[in-house]
């Protein structure tokens, strides 16, 4: 029995500079680890990913037609910005 393909599972990764998206065709049952491993666009050292905007475990099953996002980090907690902006008034 052949296994099916994924068909255009796209992976993002934006930074401040540019956006880039690579699409991977995978087999059936393929992770979120697996696509972001596909693409070529694993960052060096921890990864955060979502799938459409919803942050996704690596080891979550996709679905054809899935867009699956690569995270910054953010440069400050939001709740530490916020404890800053307030302090200044």
């Amino acid at each position: 029995m052949r296994s099916r393909a994924v068909p255009r599972v796209e992976v993002v990764r934006a930074t401040p500079d540019r956006q880039e998206a690579v699409t991977v065709d995978l087999e059936e049952g393929a992770t979120v680890g697996d696509a972001i491993r596909a693409s070529g666009l694993a960052p060096r050292g921890p990864v955060q990913a979502g799938r459409f905007g919803v942050p996704a475990a690596l080891d979550e099953r996709l679905q054809p037609g899935d867009r699956v996002e690569l995270y910054r980090p953010l440069p400050v907690d939001p709740k530490e910005a916020r404890r800053r902006r307030v302090g200044r008034r």
